[in-house]
């Protein structure tokens, strides 16, 4: 997960990784013109910063969890919650912030509802802000982003009662 400092910074960011990125991959890997590394854009959409903000780090945290390459989400070496647990043998954990201290660890194992998923998955694919209903419509108003949060696809025409 990323925070952006301004607009533009974030979709600069992700250009410059992609690209910087694929050129060594290549370049190690002697496969250049052999196609891309990346198959789709990043995903981003605004979360509201409170319990929300929480829940997609754990959705991220527990991926590999989730698709089952690792029993418990700390022990893949590639992700943020690897690195916090094997910092956490050398300071307290009383040094995490509070979402990210003892209790973190096994919040991030325990899985995750449908509905939790089910919402965190809408944001991801349509783009849509994640947060208390309210805070979704007024962000979606200001960043105009009021097509993420309609149904997909034409709507349904109405059928004449007396037909």
């Amino acid at each position: 997960m990323l925070w952006p400092r301004g607009d533009d910074d974030l979709s600069e960011y992700m250009r410059w990784l992609t690209v910087t990125h694929a050129k060594r991959w290549h370049a190690h890997y002697h496969s250049s013109g052999s196609g891309a590394l990346y198959q789709g854009r990043f995903k981003s959409f605004p979360i509201e910063e409170d319990d929300h903000f929480l829940t997609v780090c754990r959705y991220v945290e527990r991926n590999a969890l989730r698709a089952k390459l690792v029993d418990r989400a700390e022990e893949w070496r590639w992700s943020s919650l690897w690195h916090r647990v094997q910092e956490s043998n050398a300071i307290s954990l009383a040094a995490w912030p509070v979402a990210a201290g003892k209790e973190w660890v096994p919040h991030v194992n325990r899985v995750e509802t449908e509905a939790e998923l089910k919402a965190v998955r809408r944001s991801v694919v349509r783009g849509m802000p994640f947060g208390e209903a309210a805070w979704v419509q007024r962000t979606a108003r200001r960043l105009c982003l009021d097509s993420t949060l309609r149904s997909r696809g034409r709507p349904k025409k109405e059928t004449p009662r007396n037909a």
